[in-house]
């Protein structure tokens, strides 16, 4: 907001609130505080996407600095200097004056400099009858000062994230070669297997990877290359126990049925066989607990559920709870049922699950009945919402071939 063209301590100017409260800011430095001027710089160097300055506003803000006589600021020190344009653009390697005089004001909306002007505009030292300096017009590096400790802070946080980025990044590369390895010694030996959906999906994860990710886009790309991953070792360790295969009826279902891309019952738990005996074995080691898969993976694997968030479409984990609660209604779960699917998966996991549930509802005679069914595997172990919800982007995928 701007309040008009004010006379201030600091010159005759348009004046901001923003800039006000910073000017007073600075007057309120601690006694005796100082700093390595050069390692507030190096901070400032590492902060510089988070305070929006770029690599020329860096080289203008250490022409400043060089023009400071001292390597410490001190807060009882002068601390405003005021070299000309001319000077400025020889120190920092020959900028031009239009370029100058806009990374001059990035630093100074920055937060990182002040102006500090004179009654004529014109920068300069006032010196007392002994020649030293008493005051000076320029730019003030007081909020360099001030800010020491935040900007130490911030250069921390850009390095930590920095590294976190290169350790997804390298795990993603090692979980990318791993699936690839796989697909292709599976398709050259033969091993059965609807090897061209799973190998689209690997392609398709492949492709949606940015040219420069962020840590959420790596982390996001990475939960489903790995979950690719365990359903291709799960695959194969399948076929490597083809004892298994004949005895054991619901030892498949913890696996994708890739031999026929239409099914639709991977989601649905069968407790019994045939005569009515348990098909589970209970000394199976149970399960790890069920993780919370990305939000954008459960809304590519159940599109529909999007329909009955805000607006159509759901960006949050909130909305998909919400829109679950109205779902649950709609299918006739009952709140009882709901509930007590929240207690053992996890409201994510609840919500997804009833996303899954509305995907394939064609197919399902009773949500309610399911959805107690699928409560009683998961608080047992023997229920993964994974191979579920890679079946829903299998079939997807397919819809997609078909339909493109």
């Amino acid at each position: 907001m701007q309040t008009g063209s004010v006379t201030t301590p600091f010159g005759r100017r348009p004046a901001t609130l923003a800039l006000v409260k910073r000017q007073i800011e600075t007057s309120k430095i601690r006694p005796g505080k100082t700093a390595d001027k050069w390692k507030v710089f190096r901070d400032a160097s590492e902060a510089r996407e988070l305070l929006g300055l770029q690599d020329r506003s860096l080289a203008v803000l250490d022409a400043l600095l060089s023009f400071h006589p001292d390597n410490e600021l001190r807060q009882d020190a002068q601390l405003v200097v005021f070299p000309s344009n001319a000077q400025l653009t020889l120190r920092a390697h020959g900028i031009a004056g239009a370029t100058l005089r806009r990374h001059l004001a990035l630093l100074v909306d920055a937060g990182l400099i002040v102006r500090k002007d004179s009654p004529n505009g014109k920068r300069y030292p006032r010196k007392d009858k002994a020649g030293t300096i008493d005051s000076a017009f320029g730019f003030d590096l007081s909020p360099l000062l001030m800010r020491t400790d935040e900007l130490a802070m911030m250069a921390q946080q850009v390095v930590a994230d920095r590294f976190a980025l290169r350790r997804a990044k390298q795990d993603l590369t090692i979980c990318r070669r791993d699936v690839r390895k796989l697909i292709s010694a599976a398709i050259e030996e033969g091993a059965s297997g609807n090897w061209g959906n799973i190998e689209a999906i690997y392609i398709g994860l492949v492709g949606r990877i940015p040219r420069s990710p962020t840590i959420s886009d790596v982390k996001s790309i990475l939960d489903e290359m790995e979950l690719l991953l365990q359903e291709v070792v799960n695959i194969l360790e399948m076929q490597q126990k083809p004892e298994n295969n004949g005895t054991n009826g619901d030892h498949n279902e913890h696996h994708l049925q890739t031999s026929n891309t239409e099914s639709t019952n991977e989601l649905e738990p069968r407790f019994r066989n045939a005569q009515g005996a348990k098909a589970v074995d209970d000394d199976r080691p149970k399960r790890e607990p069920i993780r919370v898969f990305p939000l954008g993976m459960v809304i590519r694997a159940c599109p529909e559920i999007a329909a009955y968030g805000p607006g159509g479409t759901i960006g949050s984990w909130r909305e998909m709870l919400s829109a679950a609660v109205t779902v649950r209604s709609m299918l006739g779960v009952s709140p009882s049922a709901y509930q007590e699917a929240c207690e053992v998966m996890g409201p994510e996991n609840a919500a997804t699950a009833i996303a899954c549930i509305l995907e394939r509802s064609g197919h399902i005679n009773s949500p309610g009945g399911y959805l107690r069914d699928l409560t009683r595997k998961a608080a047992r172990g023997e229920f993964s919402l994974g191979p579920a919800l890679m079946a829903l982007l299998r079939v997807d995928g397919d819809s997609n071939r078909r339909t493109g």
